[in-house]
């Protein structure tokens, strides 16, 4: 998958902001970090993390990395091709294609990136982690192996 040029129909979406705080000689330091993805309703996303001492410049550092990690993925109509299971550290994740008109049924996260992909029709599951930068990360790695069935086909050497 390479790598896509970014253009202004894509939306963003903050989905998570995390407050950390360093115990220092004067007192407490809080700085914040940012999870942001970026969509088109249309096969196109893209998620960035960044940290940063203001939250608005956590969330722009965030949204300039979502920008550069644009990828497309396969779909197939309106749903996913096939099934996938998918780990990223603690996060353990269940895609399946569903029939037109289910709807997303997913978790938060989850839910979240799939609906700013442009996928319409999906269940997704979450198995392990609920931490919120682990599930994004294993919803957009399970998203990067779809494999259209024609691909497969290609690959293989086979032909119809």
């Amino acid at each position: 998958m390479a790598k896509e040029e970014f253009s202004g129909e894509f939306e963003e979406k903050v989905l998570f902001i995390n407050r950390c705080s360093k115990v220092v000689k004067g007192g407490r330091k809080f700085s914040f970090s940012a999870l942001i993805i970026v969509g088109d309703h249309n096969g196109k996303i893209g998620y960035g993390f960044a940290k940063a001492n203001e939250v608005v410049d956590a969330i722009r550092k965030g949204t300039d990395a979502a920008k550069k990690n644009i990828f497309s993925f396969e779909m197939s109509g309106t749903t996913i091709p096939h099934e996938i299971i998918v780990s990223h550290d603690g996060a353990k994740l269940l895609l399946k294609p569903a029939g037109e008109g289910t709807g997303v049924v997913a978790g938060s996260k989850i839910r979240s990136v799939l609906e700013l992909a442009g996928v319409k029709d999906v269940v997704g599951k979450s198995l392990g982690s609920n931490n919120p930068i682990n599930q994004t990360r294993a919803t957009i790695k399970a998203l990067r192996q779809l494999r259209s069935p024609k691909k497969c086909l290609e690959v293989r050497g086979v032909t119809l």
